[in-house]
């Protein structure tokens, strides 16, 4: 199975300026775990939930902290063709759970661990009471 077959097509876009209150509320109104931030030099970096609760876990104020600042810029962009194993190794391999899924053109779709579990999970079978 490849990741074009797994990810997400929602994409949420979000720029550096968001606070990280408007990003949790947008990510979550999306039912998403991660938004895709784009620069005005069109450069591409990921927030996560998990970005945001290490920094109110740190007593940092959502509505001053900005996506910009909690940003990962340094991310592992996945093609649509790659298989669901060169993503799960990838994700292993630098720690994180969420991967941008590029085409030529930008963002086309993000990927995580709970997507590929999805795909690799046997179909669940009636549960008997």
């Amino acid at each position: 199975m490849l990741v074009r077959d797994a990810m997400s097509t929602v994409v949420l876009t979000i720029g550096p300026a968001h606070t990280l209150r408007q990003a949790a509320r947008l990510m979550a109104a999306r039912r998403v775990g991660a938004a895709v931030v784009l620069d005005s030099d069109s450069s591409l970096g990921i927030l996560t939930e998990r970005d945001i609760l290490n920094s109110v876990g740190l007593g940092q104020d959502p509505d001053l902290e900005t996506a910009g600042t909690h940003t990962t810029t340094d991310v592992v962009f996945a093609a649509p063709s790659w298989t669901l194993e060169e993503a799960a190794g990838a994700m292993t391999h630098g720690g994180f759970r969420h991967l941008i899924v590029t085409d030529g053109d930008g963002p086309i779709g993000v990927v995580s661990v709970r997507d590929i579990i999805r795909c690799w999970a046997p179909a669940r079978s009636q549960v008997v009471a």
